[in-house]
């Protein structure tokens, strides 16, 4: 296996984005970050990989106008995936494995402000008896919220302590949309959105996008003096079904997680779009109590639709870069109440 390393990370992340509806507009500056931090050229990017969806875009084959941003003469080597930038980046790792190149590009954008977004994300279920319902994805995560409280698995007051700690964290973070904490108490004092979830529990739409860089074996070392070296990547998927599993289980992320290294993890960058759902990975992932949840303020302060899991991947490797740890994990998720999950472990090693 080839030594691979995160050396280059950009983001944008706001409440709405009123420009190009492709995102030209966002991955242009965000290419020009990832240029000043490694030194390099679009000529000096082996393999470019993008993440969005047409159904978030509203017509189809939308990510070709967003290669535009590239700039394709002389053509480039350019692949894409309806997914997050996480499984962007793990096809361009794969790439790296293969020999054929040294080093990747991979994005990823969506502008979720253009349409109602829960009901948007009702096309990802089960087509047959799912999809024809439209349930929404804050509804369906009120169901597995209420499912957990019921099981006696967690309370309203350990939500809330989540939102609270990510609001806090969130304000050093200049990218989050949502935050400042209060107290528990005030937040549990607020109406309820989707009974049990309030507004604090659910992410917020956000518009946005990303980019990260790779670079394999000396390729990294040249550009970074510590490039956060991707450990192992993992990920499982659940059945789509809904009826067919445990809302207040995530066996694909404990499997995911099984397959990676988690020994001496420090700080764990979480794709958690709600606030019930960082409880059930911690406890799936198996963290220890020390090990440091969303720095950033994670998904509940800012969740741009194909960006958001990818930026817990750029965050991660940003404190390795500065020193901050020494090993971390970053997670991405997809899908409903937590049905797919992707684990990428991150070192410092020399």
């Amino acid at each position: 296996m080839r030594d691979v390393a995160v050396v280059g990370f950009a983001q944008r992340q706001m409440e709405e984005f009123d420009g190009s509806p492709t995102c030209v507009e966002l991955l242009v500056p965000l290419f020009a970050e990832c240029y000043e931090q490694t030194g390099w050229s679009r000529r000096d990017i082996g393999f470019w990989c993008s993440g969005s969806s047409d159904y978030l875009a509203g017509r189809s084959f939308s990510f070709v106008s967003a290669v535009d941003a590239i700039g394709v003469i002389p053509p480039v080597n350019e692949s894409h995936v309806e997914m997050d930038l996480a499984w962007a980046m793990y096809e361009a790792w794969l790439k790296i494995q293969t020999g054929e190149v040294d080093t990747a590009l991979v994005y990823a954008f969506g502008k979720a402000s253009a349409g109602v977004l829960r009901r948007t994300l009702a096309l990802q279920l089960e087509p047959y008896t799912m999809t024809p319902l439209w349930p929404d994805t804050v509804s369906l995560a009120g169901l597995q919220a209420r499912a957990g409280i019921d099981a006696g698995l967690w309370d309203e007051r350990a939500m809330a302590e989540v939102a609270n700690r990510s609001l806090t964290d969130a304000e050093k973070n200049e990218y989050a949309i949502r935050k400042g904490g209060s107290s528990v108490e005030e937040l549990l004092s607020r109406p309820r959105y989707a009974d049990p979830l309030r507004k604090h529990d659910c992410s917020p739409v956000t518009d946005g996008a990303a980019a990260i860089v790779l670079a394999a074996d000396d390729r990294a070392r040249e550009v970074r003096d510590r490039p956060a070296w991707i450990g192992a990547i993992s990920h499982y998927i659940d059945p789509i079904s809904m009826g067919t599993r445990d809302l207040t289980r995530a066996p694909s992320a404990a499997r995911a997680a099984a397959a990676v290294d988690l020994d001496g993890v420090e700080l764990a960058e979480l794709h958690a779009p709600f606030s019930h759902q960082e409880l059930i990975l911690r406890r799936e992932l198996g963290l220890a109590d020390d090990v440091r949840i969303n720095p950033s303020g994670g998904a509940l302060t800012s969740n741009p639709m194909f960006s958001a899991g990818g930026i817990r991947i750029g965050e991660a490797a940003s404190r390795i870069w500065s020193g901050e740890v020494t090993k971390a994990v970053a997670h991405a998720t997809s899908g409903p109440a937590l049905q797919q999950n992707l684990l990428c472990t991150l070192e410092g090693k020399n």
